[in-house]
Order: C-alpha cells, then sequence, then structure tokens
C-alpha cells in the first residue's frame, strides 16, 4: 500500500499571475476557448461509419497528440475514450498552470467535485463487486486525485481497504468514511457513505468560498447550484419511498439556496412528479425541467430529471462567463464547457461503436 499523499495538478514553468489580477489568465483562456468544437463538427463526427472515422475526424483536432499516443494500443472505442480522459486532465492542469492564486484556489475547490466523483465511484464499484476494469473507465482524475492514486485506490481489495489507503495518504475524505464505515458494514446500506462524502465535501467547499469578494460569490453560487440539483433529483427519486420526514431528512445535504431543508421534506413527501412540478414551477428549475416532465411522461425513468438537471448546471457554468468576464467567471466556464465537450464527444465514440442511430446520439447530447 503506498504512503504517499497524491501530488496536486503539476504546475508548468513560466509566467504566473499572483493576487487577484486575472488579465492574463483571462486572455489565455479565450485563445483556448476559441478551439473548443462546434455543433457543426458533432453532426459530422456523428455520421462516422466506424470508430476508423471517428479517429479520422478527431485527429484534426487539438485531440489529435493525445489519440496518437493511445491508439499505438489499438485503435478502440476504449483507446479513444481514453484519450478524450487524457487531453481533459492535461487541459485542467494546464489552466491551472497559468491561474493566478486565487482562482488556483477557487478552481481547485470546485474541482473537488470530482474527487468526490471518483471516491464514490470506486466505493460503489467495490460494493458491487465489480472488476477493477469497470471502475478505472468511469474515472476522470481532474483534481487533486491523479490517475495512478485513482486506479491504485480501484485496486484496494475492498472498501475498508480504499478508506485506509486515502487516509494514509492524508486525505480528508477518509474522516467522514471512517465515521460510518461500521454502520455500512453492518447495514450494508451504500448510501450512508456516499452521503458522508457528499456532505464533507460540500461543507468543505462551502467554507473556503466563503467571502464578499465578487469572485468568491461567483464560485460559491455555482456550488449551490450543485447542491439544490442534488437535493431536488435526491427528492424526486424519494417519491415512491414513501418515507417519514426523520427518515427523509437524512437524504438532505445542506449547502443551497434554492432547496432548503424545508422545501426538500415538502417535494420528498408528495405523492408524484405532477405535484412536485407545480411547486417547483416558479424556481429557477421550472423552466429546465419542464420538457424533462414530457419525456417522463413518455419514458418512467428518473434518469429523465437527472440528464435535465446535469445540462441545468453545465448552462450555469457556462453563464458564468457572461455574469463576469473579468473574473473567476469566464474560468468556471471554460472549463466546465470543456467538460461537457469531453462528455458528449464520448458520448459520440460509444454510439459510433455499438451502432446507435444517429438520432439517438444527438438526443444524449448535452448542447450550450
Amino acid at each position: 500500500m503506498k504512503t504517499r499523499k497524491p501530488p496536486v495538478p503539476a504546475v508548468q514553468r513560466g509566467y504566473r499571475p499572483s493576487g487577484r489580477d486575472y488579465g492574463y489568465t483571462n486572455a489565455r483562456i479565450r485563445g483556448m476557448r476559441s478551439r473548443l468544437l462546434r455543433q457543426s463538427f458533432f453532426d459530422e463526427l456523428m455520421t462516422s461509419v466506424d470508430i476508423g472515422g471517428v479517429i479520422s475526424t478527431l485527429m484534426q483536432t487539438e485531440y489529435g497528440p493525445d489519440l496518437e499516443t493511445r491508439i499505438l494500443h489499438g485503435r478502440t472505442a476504449t483507446q479513444v475514450d481514453e484519450a478524450l480522459r487524457d487531453n481533459m486532465v492535461r487541459t485542467f492542469n494546464r489552466v491551472l498552470s497559468f491561474s493566478n492564486k486565487e482562482a488556483t484556489s477557487l478552481v481547485n475547490t470546485l474541482l473537488g467535485r470530482w474527487d468526490l466523483f471518483n471516491i464514490k465511484t470506486i466505493i460503489r464499484g467495490k460494493h458491487m463487486d465489480l472488476p477493477v476494469e469497470d471502475i478505472t473507465d468511469s474515472l476522470i482524475t481532474v483534481g487533486q486525485l491523479s490517475q495512478v492514486d485513482a486506479d491504485e485506490l480501484a485496486k484496494q481489495e475492498d472498501i475498508r481497504s480504499v478508506v485506509d489507503t486515502l487516509g494514509t495518504w492524508g486525505l480528508p475524505f477518509a474522516v467522514p468514511l471512517r465515521e460510518v464505515l461500521p454502520e455500512y458494514t453492518e447495514s450494508e446500506d451504500l448510501s450512508l457513505l456516499e452521503l458522508a462524502l457528499d456532505r464533507y465535501y460540500y461543507q468543505w467547499a462551502s467554507k473556503r468560498l466563503r467571502g464578499w469578494r465578487e469572485n468568491k460569490r461567483i464560485a460559491r453560487d455555482f456550488l449551490s447550484a450543485q447542491v439544490d440539483t442534488m437535493n431536488l433529483l435526491t427528492a424526486i427519486r424519494l417519491l415512491s419511498a414513501d418515507l417519514p420526514p426523520e427518515e427523509a431528512t437524512r437524504f438532505f445535504v445542506p449547502g443551497g439556496k434554492v432547496v432548503d431543508e424545508q422545501l426538500f421534506l415538502e417535494l420528498s413527501a408528495m405523492s408524484d412528479v405532477d405535484e412536485v412540478f407545480a411547486r417547483i414551477k416558479k424556481t429557477p428549475f421550472g423552466k429546465p425541467l419542464d420538457r424533462a416532465a414530457l419525456q417522463y411522461m413518455e419514458k418512467g425513468s428518473v434518469s429523465v430529471f437527472e440528464r435535465a438537471l446535469e445540462d441545468y448546471l453545465f448552462r450555469i457554468a457556462f453563464e458564468a462567463s457572461k455574469e463576469d468576464p473579468l473574473g473567476i467567471g469566464l474560468t468556471i466556464s471554460y472549463l466546465w464547457t470543456k467538460a461537457n465537450e469531453v462528455t458528449n464527444l464520448r458520448i459520440v465514440v460509444k454510439g459510433v461503436s455499438v451502432g446507435m442511430p444517429e438520432g439517438r446520439m444527438r438526443e444524449e447530447l448535452i448542447v450550450v
């Protein structure tokens, strides 16, 4: 077992502004943003007859160097997916390398969401006794955990070993997990571990984003939107559980601005989705979930709401640059738009490789 603490993203040599000067950082990001792929590119990519066509098209973009390295191991959908994730990690590290001190602190706080996602994915995989390869295929290491570290966690024998490894590395995520591990061991209720991680991360991040400065407010508002979407989705999932308030409240995660605990309990106690929509119609979630309601009537799957809320979050991030083009807003907007681009490319790669109809792939994409 390793005994070292995972390194933070590497910082390249060169000019690095200090303080709160965003001029240099934002000039660099505007140049990178101009190279993001347009919808017309995705339209062309979805017409590829096979994965070879996808590779040929992507080789003409900034993903080319990452593809060249990966396809040495085979011209497969798996290697293309790896290349896309490599590019995303490299791009995020590059942004951090030329960001000023304040931006680096704010971005690292928000990127903790990916560490949270990766640790939850690993724990979920261990809970379900999945093969290591199935777990690592879903990881995107743009936070403090490197790919090597995430792979090491995924190789651990069980959840207790994962928690012990996190503790050995000195990572604070081990603290909430250790507190609930005995209860999980007895009940095997995975939600105990996931809720402990969620509460810890969002409480930690909220503390780091306190303050009245505009850049902290923008980052804090984006974090709050993430908490709101999570609580709203949880409330929808609890509709059929018929839990008393004292039981439902344990699923609530503090930190949102719209869905407070009272609203969460009110929504989770409702009898159907129509009641939920009537209650949130006048909130910021009314419009983005309106179309999802129609899709839910057709498919009857809560996943349509999850997708709609992901779309909502990406749009909130995208709009951050308009709110504050001279501060942290542009960085948040670019990083989350880049993440959305990689997500969309992974959908197309998978779709083409399994022969998914173009219309179905188009439905899966989140276009901002």
